[in-house]
């Protein structure tokens, strides 16, 4: 499955992860209900910051509550939009899932790992969990073109 953003779902988890350097910024992929299911394309909207709740080591690991996230699906209801997976940051580490996401991951869900390197952000990487292997696998990923008006 590829996944597609606009332009402004990267800024936005850039800015995010730089502005909660050197902690990890974690938030939700929203898009259309349909991209919640098994498909060609999965097209992400928007973004909905969340706050990392890890009590421990917020510089190496997120944490949303799962009463977080039912808040979140209860707010789209009625409405035609998802939460399709989930994006956080690696501060000064590679922009690939650790072990640590991996053990907490579910399957179906798209995770953006974003890594931020001496409070800039950097290379940006799409996953998902195979749900019999219990491990992560790259998924394609591009960025809406920007449409130019016509003169």
């Amino acid at each position: 499955m590829k996944v597609v953003f606009p332009p402004t779902v990267v800024r936005d988890i850039r800015r995010h992860g730089e502005a909660t350097y050197p902690e990890e910024c974690c938030g939700f992929l929203i898009g259309p209900n349909g991209g919640a299911t098994p498909g060609p394309e999965r097209r992400v909207r928007r973004t909905i910051p969340a706050e990392n709740r890890n009590e421990s080591l917020r510089s190496r690991r997120f944490e949303i509550p799962p009463e977080e996230l039912r808040q979140v699906e209860r707010g789209l209801e009625g409405t035609d939009e998802a939460v399709l997976g989930f994006y956080h940051s690696h501060p000064d580490h590679p922009a690939v899932p650790s072990q640590f996401d991996q053990d907490h991951a579910w399957p179906w869900y798209t995770y953006v790992v974003l890594a931020v390197v001496g409070g800039r952000s950097g290379d940006f990487g799409a996953f998902e969990l195979d749900p019999d292997e219990r491990r992560f696998s790259p998924v394609p990923w591009t960025v809406e073109p920007v449409a130019v008006p016509e003169r």
